[in-house]
């Protein structure tokens, strides 16, 4: 059995497209997959299935259209690639200083130079990036919610969901505890 985490963009933010968790643990038992666990609000979901990741990655995104009645982008990885994830950050989590923070954003697919250099025109500006294969990562030196970095990461042209460090390492502490 191969464990996945799933992403789910966009979800119980500012009362929009509210979707309880143990709705959703539910919607993932009903297609199949097992010890089914979920993380905070915000749409992270740990399973087991024995599924291709890009048939279930389809699945979920339909199943949760027809459950809930809006569509929501889903990024999905395995344990073996979150685990890669964070050995290729490229910024110490141990150094940040008071307000500062480091984020991970994940692609539903590796986006084009066009929308890299998009993102990238605005690197060391005040923030920082690196973009390897379907992830950004960010280290930001001021809040996410006034950073121009972060903002145009939704702009490079394929769908992302954006975690901060300490849920994508609570994440695989957990689907670590799943093998």
């Amino acid at each position: 059995m191969t464990i996945y985490i799933a992403f789910l963009r966009g979800i119980n933010v500012g009362g929009h497209n509210k979707i309880k968790m143990a709705d959703l643990r539910l919607l993932l038992e009903t297609m199949g997959s097992g010890k089914v666990q979920t993380y905070i609000q915000s749409g992270n979901v740990l399973f087991e299935s024995l599924r291709d990741s890009e048939e279930l990655r389809q699945q979920l995104e339909k199943q949760i259209k027809n459950q809930f009645g809006f569509s929501v982008p889903v990024m999905l990885r395995t344990s073996v690639e979150l685990e890669q994830i964070i050995e290729n950050n490229p910024f110490s989590f141990d150094d940040l200083l008071e307000g500062e923070s480091i984020h991970l954003s994940l692609l539903s697919e590796s986006p084009q130079q066009k929308g890299i250099n998009h993102l990238l025109e605005l690197h060391g500006d005040v923030d920082e990036c690196e973009v390897k294969d379907k992830e950004i990562y960010i280290y930001l030196r001021q809040s996410v919610r006034s950073s121009k970095l972060a903002a145009r990461i939704q702009k490079i042209g394929v769908p992302s969901t954006s975690r901060n460090w300490k849920t994508v390492l609570k994440l695989a502490t957990m689907a670590k505890a799943m093998e």
